[in-house]
């Protein structure tokens, strides 16, 4: 099906918000990572996410080059494309972006997609995160507030993050004290002064409750889903609101328990990320193809080898495929499995 329109989007949120999941949201950096997501939601029945950091678009641009802005235009021109041919529904969005990144990777797109509205397009990405964590909470608002203008007028929704994950990923990096990695209903209340519930423009929120990006065993980290629900009451009664009046976003989710996830999601969380995990399913199916194949794609002791094994389509299938399982198990903890437009 092709990618959602910014309508179909919205719709995916409120499906989620109301039937008590979450949609996965994936990280690429790759036509076979696209593949490998697409052919996972397709086999689970699930619509999903599409999305790709600073570091993603800069590899999509080729290596050597990492021009992001074009980069991330060049994913979403594939996805969009090659989703046509699966029977599910799948957004795009721009992951993590902080400061030092947005005249180079957002701003552009965002000036790209206001063309495309202009045309009387959809625009070319259906959300973006502002990623402002390392930089002081006003002025991360205040920018904020900017974004949610633009995103609005093009009818995208913007994605913010109040407070710090831990951890790193494509360069954004965190150390800080414990406390840092737990967000606050004061916070909160701060940016919904300033951002509103929706009325300035949709956005959803990535609140801190002790996330780590990267690699941990259960345990290794101290989540506190519940204080996603506490934060939900606390803003519900500052504002005069129904309940879980955010849409929020669960982030640096490896190693998180079944129960841990299932709480999340039961305080509001519409959308999790999931990029260690899958990058881990990708590449440990080469690595074992290689080792089980290694005088099949090695030319040893002065032999051909066999072509048949090293072209990189043949490994490419398997690594593929052992991503897209990796994907339907996300889908499953997060209960979006079989729910497809």
């Amino acid at each position: 099906m092709p990618v959602a329109t910014p309508e179909q989007y919205a719709e995916m949120l409120n499906k989620a918000k109301a039937g008590g999941f979450a949609y996965p949201a994936f990280n690429v950096s790759s036509s076979q990572t696209i593949h490998a997501v697409l052919q996972g939601l397709t086999e689970a029945g699930s619509d999903g996410i599409i999305q790709v950091t600073t570091g993603g678009a800069d590899y999509f641009a080729g290596h050597t080059v990492k021009n992001r802005a074009a980069g991330a235009l060049a994913f979403a021109k594939f996805a969009t494309e090659v989703a046509k041919n699966y029977p599910i529904t799948v957004a795009l969005h721009t992951d993590h972006c902080p400061k030092n990144a947005l005249d180079d990777f957002v701003l552009p797109l965002i000036a790209a997609s206001e063309e495309e509205v202009k045309a009387g397009r959809n625009p070319i990405f259906q959300s973006h995160m502002w990623d402002g964590s390392a930089v002081p909470l006003d002025e991360n608002i205040e920018i904020a507030q900017d974004m949610l203008n633009r995103t609005q007028a093009i009818n995208a929704i913007l994605e913010v993050e109040i407070g710090v994950v831990g951890g790193e990923e494509d360069g954004v990096e965190h150390e800080g004290s414990n406390e840092a990695l737990y967000t606050t209903v004061g916070d909160v209340t701060k940016a919904v002064e300033a951002l509103g519930l929706g009325e300035n423009g949709r956005y959803i929120a990535a609140l801190t409750f002790g996330n780590v990006h990267g690699v941990y065993k259960p345990g290794g980290v101290k989540l506190r889903p519940e204080l996603l629900g506490e934060i939900q009451a606390g803003i519900a009664e500052k504002f005069g609101t129904g309940p879980k009046p955010l849409d929020l976003v669960f982030h640096g989710g490896s190693g998180s328990t079944d129960a841990e996830i299932a709480a999340a999601v039961a305080n509001g969380v519409v959308k999790m990320n999931i990029d260690t995990d899958t990058q881990y399913a990708f590449t440990r199916a080469i690595a074992d193809y290689m080792l089980k194949n290694y005088d099949g794609v090695l030319k040893v002791d002065g032999e051909v080898g066999n072509k048949k094994l090293y072209d990189p389509r043949a490994w490419g299938k398997v690594a593929e495929s052992a991503m897209a399982a990796r994907v339907v198990e996300s889908t499953k903890q997060l209960g979006s499995a079989g729910h497809s437009a």
